[in-house]
């Protein structure tokens, strides 16, 4: 059995699983799971222990969530699907990088595997999406790059951005606005601890020479991950 022939409930519950460490070193909880997916903890619960019974999720009660090895196959192939989807839409469909999460919720579940192979193929075969989540490829190798947010970074810090975080739209929409994107170049000047606030220096992808500056506030600053350069 392949994603596709899963619930789309089923879908959801792995690919989030899945989502929520790929970034991170946390523990997946039912109550990390409730918030994301917008339901109650005990539906949570209950869905859990059904999937942990398909031999999807590794779970003892009131323990972590973790994915079996299978259930992590299945869930990097929702994931290829969801990027492959999002990065056609912008590509080919003229969606803005703020439009297309709630979109590809929808399609993921809907389009079938040839559809997302030949989506892949008409794309050239893309290594990320337009966020900069890297894409599973058919095998579902999945290469992610070492990158750290600009929240955690000390001053002088300095490299190129290569992904931004599609939590939140209105944060997408404001780097829109400045023209501030993937492959930007990003220095940090002065972190302001008591306030919040970082002060940087970046220059876009496009025009190198350009330097512009820039105050961020953390929850922005989280969302943008780069690549250090070595001192």
């Amino acid at each position: 059995m392949n994603s596709s022939q899963l619930t789309p409930v089923a879908q959801d519950y792995i690919k989030v699983v899945w989502s929520l460490q790929e970034w991170s070193d946390q523990p997946v909880t039912t109550k990390d799971l409730a918030e994301r997916l917008g339901v109650g903890t005990s539906t949570v619960s209950e869905t859990v222990r059904r999937l942990a019974a398909q031999g999807l999720f590794d779970h003892k009660r009131y323990g972590t969530i973790k994915l079996t090895d299978e259930g992590r196959r299945k869930a990097l192939e929702m994931v290829r699907r969801h990027r492959l989807i999002e990065t056609f839409l912008v590509s080919e469909l003229g969606y803005t990088w703020d439009e297309v999460h709630d979109e590809a919720e929808v399609l993921e579940h809907a389009v079938s595997d040839l559809m997302i192979e030949r989506i892949d193929a008409r794309l050239g075969y893309p290594t990320r999406d337009p966020h900069g989540d890297p894409i599973p490829s058919k095998d579902l190798i999945i290469a992610a790059p070492e990158a750290f947010t600009l929240a955690v970074l000390n001053e002088g810090a300095h490299g190129t951005v290569s992904r931004i975080s599609d939590e939140d739209p209105r944060v997408l929409r404001y780097f829109s606005d400045l023209g501030f994107g993937l492959d930007a170049t990003v220095k940090i000047v002065q972190r302001n601890e008591p306030v919040g606030v970082l002060d940087i220096e970046w220059s876009p992808a496009h025009t190198p020479h350009e330097t512009h500056t820039l105050t961020l506030g953390l929850l922005a600053a989280d969302a943008v991950w780069i690549v250090v350069k070595k001192q």
